[in-house]
């Protein structure tokens, strides 16, 4: 009898929705594969979970954002004795707050872009350097994200900014080409390009959950020497945020260097996400995928 699973989707960030589509790929996956699953989900489920834990083997997240990610159903989880695949609480909250993870990024030599912590109500230093971009502190998937080229523009990408949390970072914009890299245990994946398409200046929500609104090379029809860099900075950025299991790192490839902009703890699972592309042209099915991190998340942090 294969290990009972408590797969956890859908919660309360703005990435909800796709959440909930996560859940439903990965649900399917791990019944093709033979695994008991039961659904719940964090905004309506989570006493109930409670209450039947010890019923399951391990859970499972398909989260995304606050809620998700940063840490506190890890906490939960922890409490009920229930394993789960990816980050522990430390790294969770770590890589979710991106000014915290910068530091971490420069602490461990990587490149990252020049970037100023604003908060909610306090003073905005004048003038900042533009281009820029404008995005909350701890969300997922460009939520609340502009990208500011002119000072009469600022107030404005502040202000949607704001409207998700009360920090906010403003962060040197750099031209170049977007890279993504996925570790999966002791592993880096393929690198992918991601390459929005005409009507997105920069990989946004809508790019990002929309079939065939981004263009996603893998592997990236990059230099060799490019490639292993990113990959490496992939594997420096997960040990630096003290993560585990799995994760996505986020890059930018410009002025000749490789700029990490952020780790993914629980990177999407959707049938356009990147991390199961670049699991497959490493060999993995999107099953094979599934079935790995049950594996992770049974095994020793």
């Amino acid at each position: 009898m294969k290990p009972k699973v408590a797969l956890l989707c859908g919660g309360r960030s703005a990435e909800r929705e796709v959440s909930l589509k996560s859940g439903e790929a990965v649900e399917r996956a791990l019944r093709a594969r033979g695994y008991p699953v039961e659904r719940f989900d964090p905004a309506t489920d989570l006493a109930t979970l409670a209450r039947r834990a010890g019923e399951f083997d391990l859970a499972f997240l398909a989260l995304h954002g606050p809620g998700g990610e940063d840490g506190t159903i890890q906490g939960f989880l922890d409490s009920l004795g229930l394993p789960y695949q990816g980050a522990g609480v430390l790294g969770s909250a770590l890589a979710m707050d991106k000014a915290l993870s910068k530091l971490l990024y420069r602490e461990a030599g990587l490149p990252v872009p020049r970037a100023v912590e604003l908060r909610k109500g306090g003073p905005v230093p004048s003038p900042l350097p533009l281009p820029a971009v404008v995005k909350p502190a701890s969300q997922g998937s460009s939520v609340g994200m502009s990208i500011v080229e002119r000072e009469e523009d600022l107030a404005e990408a502040l202000e949607r900014a704001f409207r998700y949390e009360d920090r906010v970072l403003v962060e040197e914009y750099l031209a170049g080409r977007e890279l993504t890299v996925g570790v999966l245990g002791e592993e880096t994946l393929p690198v992918v390009e991601i390459i929005p398409g005409e009507k997105h200046r920069f990989f946004d929500y809508e790019a990002k959950y929309t079939p065939g609104a981004t263009q996603e090379i893998c592997p990236a029809e990059i230099p060799e020497e490019v490639a292993r860099k990113a990959q490496e900075y992939a594997l420096r950025a997960h040990e630096a945020l003290r993560l585990r299991h799995y994760s996505r790192t986020d890059f930018i490839y410009a002025r000749g260097e490789v700029y990490v902009l952020e780790t993914n703890t629980i990177p999407g699972m959707t049938e356009t996400s990147l991390l199961p592309l670049a699991a497959r042209v490493a060999g993995y099915s999107f099953e094979d995928l599934v079935e790995r991190l049950v594996e992770l998340a049974l095994t020793a942090s």
